[in-house]
């Protein structure tokens, strides 16, 4: 499992792992608090879809779970994003997905 890298928002989305369920989304969430020191701001549960919002080095960041995608990374101003909020979702899915995988995955771009 490697991460994949979208474009199709309009913005940069990292995604974490494509067939993640429940489980795994807790676990990133976990990785995130422990790790990186984030708290989500806002969080939003739908029946099929989870959006939750937090900051890292500056930048408004979403983790993002859907049962039909996976959970994946993107910048919380979709639209809006700029260059560093992109680069930002790169450098945070790498770092994630190395404490997931305990590193050597390979990118994938699509």
């Amino acid at each position: 499992m490697g991460l994949t890298l979208r474009t199709s928002l309009g913005c940069t989305e990292a995604v974490i792992a494509d067939d993640g369920g429940l489980k795994r989304f807790y676990q990133i969430a976990d990785i995130l608090t422990d790790c990186f020191s984030i708290r989500f701001t806002n969080k939003e549960d739908d029946f099929d879809a989870i959006n939750w919002e937090f900051k890292f080095k500056g930048h408004h960041l979403t983790l993002h779970y859907s049962i039909y995608n996976g959970i994946s990374i993107f910048p919380t101003r979709i639209q809006a994003a700029v260059t560093k909020d992109n680069q930002a979702v790169i450098n945070l899915a790498n770092l994630i997905e190395s404490k997931l995988f305990n590193g050597g995955s390979q990118r994938n771009i699509a």
